[in-house]
């Protein structure tokens, strides 16, 4: 019954398919604050100046785990060019802290059991990657996992962040 009253809720306010408070293709990220999982909490405002990958996962998501070799292939090969953060919305910290360990996760990866930064990046499903621009601009979201290594991904984070790989 509530999820029914909830879906008519989202239905009539024109919110089906969005999180709440999610911040669109095209519009520039919110301040918020990032607990850091093995290193420091940081600011989403600290990464503006250069464009940035944000990719949100969980350590149960198979998809996620999946991705993640070649997302962090793609953040070698792109070097000082692009930032990579990875963002997190597992409820127990140390899930996060193994899924980050495992994968000896080069990048940045900061906690989000409070979702917050899950409803303002639009993560209804995981994996999600977004690219922003050095000003903090969306300019692409992408839903699924991706071999973010291969030629066409490449070619699509190079065209949308306007950068060379």
């Amino acid at each position: 019954m509530r999820a029914v009253f909830l879906a008519l809720l989202l239905a009539a306010t024109g919110a089906m398919g969005k999180t709440p408070g999610e911040v669109e293709v095209g519009q520039v990220l919110r301040q918020a604050p990032m607990q850091g999982i093995l290193g420091p909490s940081r600011l989403l405002s600290d990464f503006r100046g250069k464009p940035l990958i944000i990719n949100v996962w969980a350590s149960w998501c198979g998809p996620c785990q999946a991705e993640m070799p070649s997302l962090q292939r793609l953040a070698r090969r792109a070097g000082q060019q692009v930032q990579v953060i990875g963002i997190s919305t597992d409820d127990y910290r140390d899930r996060a802290e193994s899924f980050v360990r495992t994968f000896n996760m080069a990048f940045p990866n900061f906690i989000d059991s409070k979702l917050r930064l899950e409803h303002m990046l639009g993560a209804e499903r995981l994996p999600l990657t977004l690219l922003v621009d050095a000003r903090g601009k969306v300019v692409a979201k992408h839903f699924g996992a991706r071999e973010w290594d291969s030629p066409e991904a490449m070619a699509y984070v190079a065209k949308h962040l306007r950068i060379k790989l």
